[in-house]
């Protein structure tokens, strides 16, 4: 039986990827290439990254202008893939550029943040937003190795599109001291996520020897 918080994902899901089919159906008939939304959205967030610092001279415009420039980033960064496979575009290095350049994105956004926090003297929320970022590299990282053992990873909450809404629900909230708890929520819903696939993994190798390097 799926658990409530599977059924809220599955639908979101099914929601926005109807969303994303319609989007690469209009950018099927254009010469934009899946690697040129990749170059652009990494390029978004470092731009969102850049902004969220300046925050300290006027923080309703720079933390909200940060959150809308890092959305469209990262839509374009999960435009990339589905533009890819609609229009039979897959190529090994894109699939290679698309992973790295979506660490590339988020990783500067959550340097950007633990920045802020560290000039207010948040050195508790510096520390989170360290875990965040360790957290939220291993979901992918745990996903790929066991796709790579020939398994499934996919499991749990933490994933692209949910960090993505928590880290633009937390600047967007920011000039009401949200920020840090986003990034608290964040960084436990990763490793949360990290248990998840590990023991997801470990449940399809059944009785193999899972000490065997």
């Amino acid at each position: 039986m799926e658990t409530a918080p599977a059924r809220v994902k599955a639908g979101y899901t099914t929601g926005a990827r109807s969303l994303a089919s319609r989007a690469v159906t209009r950018l099927l008939g254009t010469r934009i290439t899946p690697n040129a939304l990749t170059a652009t959205g990494v390029s978004l967030c470092l731009v969102a990254a850049v902004l969220v610092p300046f925050e300290n001279r006027d923080k309703l415009l720079f933390y909200w202008l940060g959150a809308g420039v890092f959305v469209v980033g990262s839509v374009l960064d999960i435009l990339d893939g589905a533009l890819a496979r609609a229009g039979g575009l897959t190529t090994p290095f894109g699939a290679f550029l698309d992973s790295t350049t979506d660490r590339v994105g988020e990783g500067a956004m959550l340097a950007a943040i633990a920045l802020v926090f560290a000039r207010s003297g948040n050195d508790t929320a510096v520390v989170v937003t360290v875990a965040a970022v360790a957290g939220s590299f291993l979901v992918p990282y745990a996903r790929a190795k066991a796709e790579a053992l020939g398994l499934r990873g996919d499991v749990g909450l933490g994933s692209r599109a949910e960090r993505v809404i928590v880290i633009t629900a937390g600047l967007v909230l920011a000039p009401w001291g949200v920020l840090q708890w986003a990034i608290v929520v964040l960084a436990a819903t990763a490793w949360f996520t990290v248990l998840q696939r590990i023991l997801f993994v470990r449940k399809q190798l059944g009785g193999t020897n899972v000490d065997q390097r």
